[in-house]
């Protein structure tokens, strides 16, 4: 049997699983990446590539299944035009608080208005013990 996509949600650092509890409590239903890195594995615990019906299996920072999301929708957008869905589902107040937090996110990209993101979203299915 093929084993379900794994994505971690990814914090301020290693311990950081802020983004997770929201998600656990609905808070956060959307997640994005720049373009160039959707489809690249971003650790042990995250397949990257995730399309819409996809069910994705959620582990914490420490490695710890905590979830299982189904993806609704998957889209490209910029930097410079974040959707209202997008910031609003990802617990942000605005496009600009989405950029500003994506900022120290993405410290080490050269982001500018034009840069690629993909916006992803999800429905909380089943929250594990």
């Amino acid at each position: 049997m093929q084993r379900l996509k794994r994505m971690q949600f990814w914090g301020r650092d290693a311990e950081d699983d802020d983004l997770l509890l929201q998600a656990l409590n609905g808070t956060k239903t959307a997640t994005a990446d720049l373009g160039r890195n959707w489809h690249i594995p971003n650790g042990e615990f995250d397949d990257g590539g995730y399309v819409a019906g996809d069910l994705v299996e959620v582990y914490d920072r420490r490695g710890r299944l905590r979830c299982h999301i189904r993806v609704t929708e998957v889209y490209e957008t910029t930097f410079g035009c974040i959707p209202d869905k997008l910031w609003r589902e990802e617990a942000c107040t605005s496009a600009e608080d989405f950029r500003r937090g994506h900022r120290v996110s993405w410290s080490d990209e050269a982001l500018t208005d034009e840069t690629r993101i993909i916006g992803c979203h999800f429905e909380l299915v089943k929250v594990e013990g």
